[in-house]
């Protein structure tokens, strides 16, 4: 690898590597990133006393979003409950419910566990292929969005004034909560901990402004309400359930007296479930046998694992599993014979013929590989829409899906965002009975896709259709709970087409070895990869711009305004927060007349969390701030700005985990050793098209990071849910 490209080329050998640092209990953190504290990653302003401008209702361009959302869950939870009524609030456990709450009480008591196994769904039965799916009548529009009315939120203020508590946070507590979110907020005080970015020991105080000398430690309320804030923080991180174990582990360090009997008090009143789940540890559980074996002797027990989650997260990874199941063990839907797909590239020996031939016979197909190979999915759909199928691909943001168009050129069909195929503001629509009016449907970005999101997709295929989920795993994961893709390659129950198209020039092949556990250095004779060592933070940002506004820009024509800055987090020396006020100054400087922001600003957009565009500022208006982004103009209304918009001259790998630019500046600062691994770098790294400089502060520890620190891995139930549904691995 050469250095700065303003200065003499030369090779840098990476230092030896360090031992990793310990990581702290769990709930773990969500990667080396700060995943709250910052406006514009979905965070709501924490009760402090202080005043805070009231936010507003949702913007319009996601109300359609999330009341696809509410519907589709809706019809998941009618689904499940036609199956198994849910636990009642304060209602006695019964049946299976009562017998996995005993074997809770035995493993936490220190009994040995039981060997009660949940009751698991019979293998799903393969449909008869119905007929092909013939153009759909009009779209269905979704269900009008609906919200917490002004009177609900104006009595939910009511009430946090009465804790000293910011008016700012009552349209989040009014939506979290629903009908009688005030009395309920009276009555529990505690229940604050449902909106978003509100801490334990902030809710702590607002009980003790409310109930005085009555809020203690112990009291059950609270107990119950901080079970539910781990297991969501857990959910950040990725988790969809808890072990038992690191759960009360959890529960004592923030204060809870009994964290044992608040457990069984959460399980008992409905607010969380416990999951019994087997542990295939390969060991033989059949008696002995042969002579002397004793005859009255008992099956040996299968060992378990005792999990806790959240009823949201646990009926979006068991409705994923039947869906999933049900395009496993069905075909698809009659029309192109074999001889068709063959003719329509399925005949050739390369990896886009191999996901063809496998899309023509199999309801699910998974494809993995990097950018380059994001053609073949491209190869697909225009293979499918050749055929008179109805072939649409999505993508995980704007930027993903404007490189996928492009690809798509001149094909019937198109691209779409994931939240634009949900809400319908993009697509192809729904038919008649609400499904998605399509034959086949290829998910590109396949590692972001969340339990919800991917259960809300399944849910929504029409019978008979086709999916392939495509995308790099070795790239950061999913912003909310699950491991979707990453489960599914694991599971191995339908074919997994391996791309064997490798992203080209040093940066591809450094990239490359990153995912391989390698950092090593690589020909760069054009300075393609440039590294540029700094010894403070300082240095590292006055590097980082010069390299933004004059090194890069002279070396390789590459303006300002195209090159992506990633750094691991937003607070620090050298965060977001400094790189962003640094970088302005520099490309933009103005004295922010608009909310702190100028017409010509890079900005980060987030309209809900999760999801992060990058855009440039316009110009204010009486409504707001408009921006330019990469799926269009966008109106930001006045009292959103600061909810959703930050300076983007910056950004975090989570946050530009889907975008590619012509060159990337990753900035690896001194203090961000111990929190970084091999997937962030891999991600930071992996933005880059044409140039990757990185501004080198931590020495050995990079190498460290990639050497032994994998992605930390996420607790998910979904392998086990889909294991007794599914054939045999392939």
């Amino acid at each position: 690898m050469s250095t700065d490209p303003a200065a003499a080329p030369a090779d840098e050998d990476v230092p030896a590597p360090q031992a990793a640092a310990p990581e702290d209990a769990p709930p773990p953190e969500h990667g080396p990133e700060e995943t709250r504290g910052e406006a514009g990653d979905g965070e709501t302003p924490a009760p402090s006393g202080q005043e805070g401008e009231a936010a507003a209702p949702a913007l319009s361009e996601a109300e359609a979003e999330l009341a696809a959302q509410r519907e589709l869950r809706r019809r998941i939870e009618e689904r499940k409950a036609g199956r198994e009524a849910p636990v009642e609030a304060g209602g006695k456990l019964q049946g299976a419910a009562a017998d996995l709450l005993a074997a809770v009480k035995a493993v936490e008591g220190g009994a040995a566990p039981t060997a009660y196994l949940p009751e698991t769904a019979p293998a799903a039965p393969r449909r008869p292929a119905p007929e092909p799916v013939r153009p759909a009548p009009a779209p269905v529009a979704p269900a009008a969005p609906t919200g917490p009315s002004d009177r609900a939120v104006d009595e939910v203020a009511a009430v946090l004034a009465d804790g000293s508590a910011p008016a700012a946070l009552a349209p989040a507590v009014a939506e979290a909560l629903g009908d009688g979110a005030a009395e309920t907020l009276r009555e529990d005080p505690w229940q604050l901990l449902h909106a978003r970015g509100v801490r334990p020991e902030q809710a702590d105080g607002f009980a003790r402004a409310l109930l005085g000398a009555e809020a203690r430690p112990d009291d059950a309320r609270r107990g119950r309400a901080v079970t539910g804030w781990l297991l969501e923080q857990a959910a950040l991180a990725g988790h969809t359930a808890l072990e038992a174990e690191a759960l009360r582990a959890a529960l004592g360090q923030r204060a809870v007296p009994d964290p044992e009997a608040t457990l069984r008090e959460a399980v008992a009143e409905g607010d969380v479930l416990v999951f019994q789940d087997p542990l295939d540890t390969g060991a033989p559980t059949a008696p002995a046998s042969g002579p002397g074996a004793d005859e009255t002797e008992e099956p040996a027990e299968t060992p378990v694992r005792v999990l806790i989650g959240l009823e949201r997260y646990a009926l979006a990874e068991e409705s994923l599993a039947d869906g999933l199941a049900g395009l496993v063990n069905t075909r698809p839907a009659a029309g192109p014979g074999a001889e068709e797909w063959q003719g329509a590239g399925g005949e050739g020996r390369g990896s886009a013929a191999e996901l063809i031939r496998a899309a023509a016979g199999h309801g699910l197909v998974l494809h993995s590989g990097g950018e380059a190979a994001r053609a073949e999915p491209a190869a697909l759909l225009t293979a499918a829409a050749s055929l008179g199928l109805r072939a649409w691909g999505a993508a995980h943001g704007p930027d993903s899906r404007a490189r996928l168009a492009a690809a798509l050129s001149g094909t019937e069909g198109g691209a779409a965002t994931v939240a634009g195929l949900l809400s319908g503001a993009e697509g192809p629509g729904r038919d008649a009975e609400g499904s998605l009016a399509l034959d086949l449907l290829v998910v590109l970005d396949a590692p972001q896709l969340d339990v919800e999101s991917a259960a809300m997709l399944v849910e929504a295929l029409p019978d008979g259709a086709r999916l392939v989920l495509s995308g790099d795993p070795g790239v950061l994961g999913s912003a909310g709970p699950g491991r979707v893709f990453g489960d599914l390659l694991a599971a191995r129950a339908c074919p997994v087409v391996v791309s064997r198209t490798p992203d080209p020039g040093p940066v591809g092949e450094l990239v490359s070895g990153v995912g391989a556990g390698e950092l090593t250095a690589v020909d760069a004779p054009g300075h393609e990869v440039a590294i540029v060592p700094v010894r403070e933070p300082a240095e590292a940002v006055h590097r980082t711009v010069q390299l933004v506004t004059e090194s890069v820009p002279r070396a390789f024509q590459v303006p300002p305004e195209q090159t992506l800055v990633v750094t691991p987090g937003h607070g620090g020396a050298a965060g977001t927060r400094v790189l962003n006020a640094a970088l302005k100054e520099k490309c933009n400087p103005g004295p922010g007349r608009f909310a702190g922001f100028d017409p010509g600003d890079r900005v980060a957009y987030s309209p809900a969390p999760g999801r992060t565009e990058l855009g440039q500022v316009l110009g204010a208006e009486q409504e707001g701030l408009r921006l330019r982004c990469a799926g269009g103009e966008v109106l930001v209304a006045r009292d959103r700005v600061a909810a959703t918009l930050r300076h983007g001259w910056a950004v975090t790998a989570h946050q530009a985990v889907t975008l590619r630019a012509p060159a990337a500046v990753v900035v690896v600062p001194g203090d961000a050793g111990p929190a970084l691994a091999r997937d962030w770098v891999y991600t930071a790294f992996g933005r880059a098209e044409r140039h990757l400089s990185v501004v080198q502060g931590v020495g050995p520890a990079l190498a460290t990071a990639v050497a032994e620190r994998p992605a930390k891995p996420r607790t998910t139930r979904l392998p086990l849910l889909l294991r007794p549904q599914l054939p045999a691995p392939v």
